[in-house]
């Protein structure tokens, strides 16, 4: 990947619904090399998808949760069913596997308290073997990007 690549790539980042000859234009390329980087970058995976991002509040999603999660079952077919169940639940919107005191980190989002203590109740469940459980309400979104620091 070179510098054309992440220009492309950052242009993207901030709107993928610029145009061809508008990307080629902003990285001093002609419209045919500019879609030959773009699609090359999809087919090796680099850019995933291309995806409009939704204002929470408007959709009324405006509460995110971050759930830690511990288990004491750390073999590989427990990670995978607790992976399926988790990918399942549409309220979680990211997972990870973590090191350090907790084992799970989720970012769930939902409308209302309500709605979480739904989420929780399925949560604990459809999943077997969480051993400790907390979460922490979000109560100011500082900083959200998906934009990674390319350049």
């Amino acid at each position: 990947m070179d510098i054309k690549d992440r220009q492309i790539l950052n242009i993207l980042q901030q709107d993928c619904s610029l145009s061809l000859q508008a990307i080629a234009e902003k990285v001093n390329l002609s419209p045919t090399p500019c879609w030959k980087r773009i699609k090359r970058l999809e087919e090796t995976g680099v850019i995933k998808s291309r995806v409009a991002l939704l204002d929470a509040d408007k959709v009324n999603l405006g509460v995110s949760v971050f759930v830690h999660i511990k288990t004491q079952h750390h073999d590989s077919q427990w990670l995978e069913n607790f992976a399926n169940k988790v990918t399942e639940l549409k309220e979680v919107v990211e997972c990870y596997r973590m090191a350090g005191e907790w084992d799970y980190l989720l970012r769930v989002v939902v409308a209302d308290i309500q709605a979480f203590d739904q989420f929780y109740k399925i949560l604990v469940n459809r999943v077997e073997g969480i051993s400790n459980v907390t979460s922490s309400f979000s109560m100011e979104e500082i900083k959200n990007t998906t934009r990674l620091p390319l350049l």
